[in-house]
């Protein structure tokens, strides 16, 4: 049996209770580092502990967590440079199993700067897109390769366009097939000598077939612009960036708010009005406007005005001359204030595949004699 202890020694084995941190103490030296018991802050101990463990548990359970169907190999995927910063996160280049890819990263927020809310419609806005995109199977929209909640064994290289050596602490990344560019680019580029007919139908086409897909899937895109389609080397469109997509309710009025750009919007979405998968037929009439003139428009209003007279006073870009009249017709109808008088966009496909490409119809280049007449003098079919 052990001796008994006498009071000064037990008062020593006290004294040698190893506390790094406890309240009113702070951090310490090996050579500071013993406390009286009496001195213990118990009640910070337990709300430390409770912290370190809730992690523990936390991290445990992440991963007995069953992998999404969706969710890839972390350890393939490299990021090497941005490509572009958007609303919904920033796209890099990158690779991943022997392909080029584009990777969109979602920041969560820092912990103690984002708010548990904030945190939260951030991840439901993440986990939507991927369970709109990882589904579609579609030569005119962006192909899925995979997603991932957390990017913890990931790292940009130092040097890229961006000036940032590492990836934000909380984040995740969707992974597609990486395209050149966007519709947008490719028109603003041919602003001056303008598209030849052929190719403005064959653009349109594929814009068209793309959102005819999506709509025959229930989903309805909500932010239909050109600076949302990509192109491939043979100048293929390919719908993108599903950030705001959703499956289409039921009920109309399931749908309300303002989502989508300023130029495209259909008047019900800007008036807050109920609407349904016809505000993307009104979007992608303003998107065929956009690639026959290679041009913004209304490029001299605000954002305010172009609302307000969107909705109020009927405003619709101005239709050129020279453009044929089965085409603008088909634009007109697109973007119809009358959601219910809008085609669907199966319509809309058979009635660009029923146009004649073969005699012309585009645009006169700005290049030749005097520019371009087309919103001057009558001329095409």
């Amino acid at each position: 049996m052990d001796p008994i202890t006498t009071p000064a020694k037990a008062d020593k084995k006290v004294e040698k209770f190893d506390v790094r941190k406890v309240k009113g103490v702070g951090s310490m030296s090996n050579k500071d580092m013993i406390v009286r018991a009496d001195k213990i802050d118990l009640k910070s101990l337990d709300i430390e502990l409770e912290k370190r463990l809730s992690r523990v548990w936390s991290r445990d359970k992440d991963l007995n967590k069953p992998k999404e169907e969706w969710e890839i190999d972390l350890s393939k995927l490299e990021i090497k440079s941005v490509i572009a910063h958007g609303t919904y996160g920033t796209v890099y280049k990158g690779g991943y199993d022997g392909r080029d890819v584009a990777v969109k990263l979602l920041d969560w927020g820092e912990d103690g700067v984002a708010t548990t809310a904030e945190t939260a419609a951030l991840r439901t806005s993440f986990r939507q897109e991927v369970a709109v995109w990882h589904k579609l199977d579609h030569p005119n929209v962006t192909k899925f390769i995979g997603a991932s909640m957390g990017t913890s064994n990931l790292k940009i290289p130092p040097g890229n366009s961006d000036g940032r050596s590492a990836l934000p602490a909380r984040a995740c990344c969707v992974v597609v097939e990486y395209l050149q560019g966007t519709l947008k680019s490719y028109l603003f580029r041919n602003r001056r000598k303008k598209l030849p007919y052929k190719t403005v139908i064959q653009l349109a086409l594929d814009l068209a077939r793309g959102l005819s897909y999506l709509h025959s899937q229930k989903i309805v895109h909500r932010d239909v612009k050109t600076e949302n389609m990509l192109l491939d080397s043979k100048l293929t469109v390919k719908i993108a960036d599903f950030g705001v997509a959703r499956v289409e309710a039921q009920n109309p009025s399931d749908m309300t708010g303002e989502t989508g750009t300023l130029g495209y919007m259909a008047p019900e979405v800007l008036d807050g009005k109920p609407y349904n998968r016809r505000c993307d037929v009104y979007s992608f009439g303003i998107c065929l406007w956009e690639v026959y003139c290679c041009a913004m428009p209304y490029p001299d209003l605000s954002f305010a005005e172009v609302s307000s007279a969107v909705v109020q006073q009927h405003l619709r870009p101005e239709m050129p001359r020279c453009c044929p009249s089965p085409l603008a017709n088909i634009m007109r109808k697109c973007w119809d204030a009358n959601p219910e008088k809008r085609p669907e966009m199966s319509e809309v496909v058979t009635l660009l595949e029923a146009l004649d490409t073969s005699k012309g119809g585009g645009m006169i280049p700005e290049d030749q004699k005097s520019g371009c007449f087309c919103f001057g003098v009558a001329r095409g079919p």
